[in-house]
């Protein structure tokens, strides 16, 4: 570090003037653009390393999108180096353009190969087929080949038939013509892109053959009793459960199958699966239908089976929904189902039963109408299954899992002969959800008793929601409460600060789509609507099924669930040479020979080398623009690690002109002075966490002295940096094999503050540094922060706290960053992640001494 300091102060002399004002915003503006794709980069690369890794159904629309957002991201971080530097790096630009070229090709490689047939029959449907029929179609043609298991007569629609329809139509110009207008934040605007496409979409004709193919189809199936067609889309049912976005088409009689089948490819561009598309960062070139036609089940009880306890991991039975008739009130949130625990063990036991209201159902009506019944009303509150059918419905879904190698969502019917049908499976979108507390001292609850549909915490104003239009119109932040929870309410949910509804289910398609946007959410809270005034401010805690009244400070956030992947296929070996251009990491070491343009292989070697000279631009741009911002300089304190801040206005106050190092109280920086009020707290002075045993200590030194360091920066410090302004830090932090990343806004309004937290690394192996990164994660879920983690990678954020709330998160990530260093060598086995985590909450930062305040 002093020679690198000499070095540019030596340099300084040879200069005539600074950099003005407009050139040092120039250069500014490419550090940022830098650092935030760098972000999201690494999490890309994570995201692609475990799908490689796992399990799941994902095709090529998957690994196109994923190879596309890289090669943009690892190009602006080039650009933003060259900004930030004055083009200093044109080598690193060409090496960036040339893997720019060879992930192209990656991802377009399998982009002719086009289903050759119009429709598939089920028999024919295997997984590997997950690009021409989707992951519906896929699953259950692998379903109806498992012994035990019965899915109804059907084929599949392939995507060769939508690409068909659309280009008879002139379609694709219509889609990409309504898409120009489309924004995030107008809600209308996805309105108007609906009404333009579907109109097309119903006024086109079917290509002859495909029509013809369609009625083929049909006429082979067994009988001639109406049909079921349900959505099978590119992505649907993968990595992203879609749940209740598109049409299913049920009870449809024979000879309209055609004209059903095209009202389900209109189903693509609802205004609501528009905005949800949008929100995931779908784009409309990878969009493609294939839908199942399936021979009408007509069932005299049907719902959902959870082969997990999607929000209570600690819960081992299976979860069990039932209705009488249809499953549609059930997945739909219009009625309440009973439920049923069932061992996950064998036998299946039945654990507990609760019946539901259940006053109607749906049943096929004549000329394809579906009708609503009135229940007996010795049958309205009594249960649908027998202890055997669950134990049935239980074992199917167990199955299922072993078989996909994943907890499942599957829906299931079960008709008038008594016969168990499987209409779908997917992968469960379970979250990691702390155990129900009881309410925090002082709080008043308002409504309790309701079932968990989503973990977590979130408060805001009452706004009532009655239809679509309604959750489009959703005010930011506020409390979604609602009759019925329904998918129609998506638009809302990456507003929403929480979701309450009267009636409902934690298996319906409402409850996966919070889970799948963490947003807490609550069900079956009768009178809700009457009790939760509009525009009153309440708290909802989705772990314990309760309504507070005002804003309650208590740590209760969701995590995402583990994304797995598919293993085998020709579709996987794709993501593999995708990962093979951007995943790994050769340039370890900023001292080596190769460390430049010269040596970076990959992806991730390029903005590993441009994360590493960024900083070095930075301290250039100090000495380039003293007179404007001041150079970087050492802080001057009581921390286990160097640390260079930089200031890019008004983070540090009475500094002289060439002041080599700054004290604590010249912090004006918001964030960095609540950083640093942690990182010094008295209690953390010289108390690191006692290592339990030898075992654990003589771990991570073999694998110091063995192996190189994960992050590179030296194997036991590096350098780290503070880039400061009086609401803004960015943090890197790099302490031999452990690296974090922080960034946070801390200012007088609330919606532009956040805190995001990023941790990676560990000298110790990877059983360690993976308990230790739980440990991380379940102090920082119980701080209030959402977390996202993967091996030993964690992923936390913090967003729209006043000023108050988010210096006391910074101050607590103070602590942790000091209190963590050393954690890996105590994870010596699970009891260890508690206690850990438990400690630090409690202030005893030594795990065996007093509570600190």
């Amino acid at each position: 570090m002093l020679r690198l300091l000499d070095r540019f102060r030596r340099r300084r002399t040879a200069l005539t003037r600074p950099l003005p004002p407009a050139a040092l915003a120039e250069r500014y503006e490419g550090f940022k653009e830098l650092l935030d794709s760098n972000s999201e980069l690494l999490a890309l690369l994570t995201e692609v390393d475990a799908m490689l890794a796992g399990e799941a159904v994902f095709g090529m629309a998957w690994v196109r999108s994923r190879a596309s957002r890289i090669a943009f991201h690892g190009t602006r971080v080039v650009h933003g180096l060259n900004r930030l530097s004055g083009g200093r790096y044109a080598a690193l630009a060409g090496v960036m353009a040339d893997l720019k070229d060879r992930i192209r090709t990656v991802a377009e490689a399998r982009r002719a190969e086009a289903c050759p047939q119009l429709v598939l029959p089920y028999c024919a449907v295997t997984r590997e087929m997950v690009d021409w029929v989707g992951a519906k179609n896929a699953h259950l043609g692998e379903l109806g080949r498992l012994p035990g298991l019965r899915v109804p007569p059907g084929f599949a629609v392939t995507t060769a038939g939508y690409e068909r329809f659309l280009a008879q139509g002139g379609l694709e110009a219509v889609i990409r013509r309504a898409a120009v207008d489309l924004d995030p934040d107008d809600p209308a605007s996805a309105r108007r892109m609906s009404e333009t496409v579907q109109h097309a979409f119903l006024r086109a004709a079917l290509p002859p053959d495909l029509e013809r193919a369609i009625q083929d189809a049909c006429a082979a199936l067994p009988g001639d009793g109406p049909l079921a067609l349900r959505s099978s889309a590119i992505g649907e049912d993968g990595e992203l459960s879609y749940a209740g976005q598109y049409l299913t088409a049920l009870n449809v009689p024979r000879a309209d199958a055609a004209q059903a089948y095209r009202r389900v490819l209109a189903s693509l561009f609802t205004p609501r699966a528009i905005t949800y598309r949008l929100h995931q960062g779908i784009s409309a070139a990878d969009l493609a239908m294939s839908v199942g036609v399936l021979g009408m089940v007509d069932a005299r009880a049907s719902g959902v089976a959870y082969s997990r306890h999607p929000t209570d991991p600690a819960c081992d039975a299976v979860l069990v929904n039932a209705v009488w008739g249809l499953g549609v009130l059930a997945v739909d949130g219009a009625a309440a189902p009973d439920e049923y625990l069932a061992a996950r063990g064998a036998g299946h036991a039945l654990l507990a039963v609760r019946p539901g209201a259940k006053p109607v159902l749906l049943a096929p009506g004549p000329r394809g109408r579906l009708d609503e019944l009135p229940v007996a009303p010795e049958l309205a509150h009594a249960p649908c299954l027998d202890e055997s059918r669950v134990c049935e419905v239980a074992a199917a879904a167990m199955a299922l899992e072993a078989h996909f190698g994943a907890p499942q969502d599957m829906e299931w019917a079960l008709d008038r002969a008594g016969q168990l049908f499987i209409l779908q499976s997917r992968p469960l979108r379970a979250v990691h959800a702390r155990a129900p507390q009881t309410p925090p001292p002082g709080a008043e609850v308002l409504l309790a008793g309701g079932a968990p549909a989503c973990p977590g915490l979130g408060s805001g104003p009452v706004c009532h929601v009655a239809s679509a239009d309604d959750a489009a119109a959703l005010p930011r932040g506020a409390v979604l409460v609602t009759r019925h929870s329904s998918p129609k309410y998506v638009a809302a949910l990456p507003r929403a600060a929480a979701v309450v509804a009267e009636a409902g289910s934690v298996t319906g398609h409402m409850a996966a789509l919070a889970r799948e946007f963490c947003v807490p959410a609550v069900f079956g809270l009768p009178g809700a609507l009457a009790a939760l005034a509009p525009g009153r401010t309440v708290t909802v805690d989705g772990a314990g099924g309760r309504v507070y009244a005002g804003a309650v400070d208590s740590p209760a956030p969701p995590g995402r669930p583990a994304r797995r992947g598919m293993a085998g296929t020709p579709v996987h070996a794709a993501l593999a040479r995708l990962a093979a251009l951007a995943v790994p990491l050769r340039l370890t070491d900023p001292a080596a020979p190769d460390f430049g343009p010269e040596g970076c292989r990959t992806v991730h070697d390029v903005t590993r080398y441009a994360h590493e000279r960024c900083y070095e631009e930075m301290f250039r741009l100090g000495e380039l623009t003293l007179e404007h911002t001041g150079a970087a300089r050492r802080l001057e304190a009581p921390l286990p690690l160097d640390l260079y801040v930089i200031d890019l206005g008004a983070g540090l106050r009475d500094v002289a002109p060439g002041q080599a190092s700054v004290r604590p109280e010249q912090v004006a920086s918001t964030p960095l002075a609540a950083l640093l009020e942690g990182m010094t707290h008295p209690l953390l002075a010289g108390r690191e966490p006692r290592p339990v045993n030898l075992g654990g200590f003589f771990a991570v030194l073999s694998r110091q002295m063995l192996e190189p360091p994960a992050e590179p920066g030296g194997r036991f410090g590096g350098r780290s940096y503070a880039l400061v302004s009086d609401a803004y830090l960015n943090f890197s932090s790099r302490v031999g094999y452990h690296y974090s990343v922080l960034d946070a806004w801390c200012g007088p309004r609330v919606d532009e503050n956040y805190v995001t937290f990023g941790f990676k690394g560990g000298a110790a192996d990877d059983l360690r540094r993976q308990r230790r990164t739980r440990a991380i994660a379940l102090i920082l879920e119980r701080l209030g922060f959402r977390v996202e983690r993967t091996g030993d990678r964690v992923q936390a954020r913090l967003r729209k706290y006043d000023s108050q709330a988010v210096r006391h998160a910074l101050e607590q990530l103070g602590r942790l960053l000091v209190y963590t260093r050393q954690m890996d060598m105590l994870m010596v086995d699970e009891a260890m992640v508690e206690r850990t985590a438990r400690a630090f909450l409690e202030g005893r930062y030594g795990l065996d001494g007093p509570p600190g305040p």
